[in-house]
């Protein structure tokens, strides 16, 4: 006789539920400095809190289909007009709908490693198959590489996908290798979670008029200050974006997600701010940890920094292990080009961020 576990469709067998550890231990221990996630350090703006407050009001009537934050967004980016962007529940629910949209059992998806572990999840669910190129690390600099995207190209490949700026290396694709990978014709998908703190003027969203196949994802998790609250977009041409559509959960932004992401947009000033200060402790960070002999930080556009501290003799994880035992919870990065010292941190408070650069000298300058 037949089990209930017989039906399940073989490709999602086996796939745990998605628990993120350090969030959970976050969560238990309110105690510890949050600087593992990519989060907002600041609270989201009064306007937007008022807002929230506002139309929790309303929580018991169903939300619209956004086309006045549609409109707000389209015109932010240049595009013709609401049924150039797509709403989420977050980008990780953004790149669900685009990856059922294209992708069937047997398909491929393409990323360069390191990066943000979304894309895998997805393509795992539909029993896709995930092909990773590998970054180059050369001259201490971790640089993407645009051909071995563009030689890992397949019949069976249905979307490549470039995190822009890259999570957790910080930095940009060159503009003429993006343009190279967008002319293969594949969908291609450009991750700009973190593009507000270099500016919109390096978003690629003006591909979007030339290149069909070309999807921007967005988020309001990270210089929104709004991970929480879940809201994200993709931005595309219309017949596209108005397909991937076709995947969507009814109302799955809420009302007040979708309000005060409005209020959000609008708020430019609190945007400013948030840009300015998360820069500002970047270089902090790049000026204070720039004598420790052996630690190399690389250089982000994003809220967070990579470091490598294989040259000193000590693994990154006994970093991680360090700042734990005094109130950090930081992220780990697996072994990568045969150097273990790997280690991650997201920019905190300024207290917080002058705390970790006092931990890492002393961890450091351990015998």
């Amino acid at each position: 006789m037949s089990t209930v576990e017989d039906y399940f469709v073989p490709w999602i067998k086996g796939i745990p539920m998605y628990i993120s550890p350090h969030i959970e231990l976050a969560w238990r221990n309110p105690s510890l400095a949050r600087m593992m996630s990519n989060e907002n350090p600041n609270q989201p703006s009064e306007k937007v809190l008022e807002t929230i407050n506002k139309y929790a009001k309303v929580a018991n009537r169903y939300m619209d289909q956004g086309l006045i934050l549609r409109s707000k967004i389209a015109e932010i980016n240049g595009l013709p007009g609401p049924e150039n962007v797509l709403l989420g529940n977050g980008s990780s629910e953004v790149y669900d709908m685009v990856f059922r949209s294209f992708i069937a059992p047997g398909d491929e998806v393409i990323q360069q490693t390191p990066c943000f572990g979304i894309y895998k999840l997805r393509c795992n669910v539909l029993g896709g198959k995930l092909v990773s190129t590998k970054m180059v690390y050369k001259d201490k600099q971790i640089l993407f590489d645009p051909d071995a995207i563009i030689n890992a190209i397949t019949p069976k490949t249905k979307i490549i996908v470039v995190a822009h700026p890259n999570n957790p290396t910080g930095n940009f694709m060159d503009e003429k290798d993006i343009i190279r990978i967008a002319e293969q014709g594949r969908p291609l998908v450009i991750d700009e979670a973190y593009i507000e703190f270099a500016g919109l003027q390096r978003s690629m969203v003006k591909l979007v008029k030339d290149f069909k196949n070309v999807i921007i994802t967005r988020t309001l998790s990270k210089a929104y200050a709004l991970a929480g609250l879940r809201f994200g977009y993709a931005l595309g041409d219309r017949d596209v974006i108005m397909q991937i559509a076709g995947t969507l959960i009814p109302w799955n932004v809420s009302t007040i997600a979708m309000w005060a992401a409005l209020t959000a947009f609008e708020d430019t000033e609190t945007l400013r701010k948030n840009v300015e200060f998360n820069n500002n402790e970047i270089k902090f960070y790049e000026e204070s940890l720039a004598d420790i002999p052996g630690l190399t930080v690389f250089h982000s556009y994003g809220n967070y920094l990579l470091l490598d501290g294989t040259d000193t003799g000590k693994p990154g994880k006994d970093m991680i292990k360090y700042a734990e035992q005094h109130g950090v919870i930081l992220r780990g990065q697996e072994n990568l080009y045969g150097r273990n010292g790997w280690w991650r941190v997201t920019i905190g408070t300024h207290k917080e961020n002058e705390k970790l650069v006092r931990l890492t000298h002393e961890f450091y300058a351990q015998k």
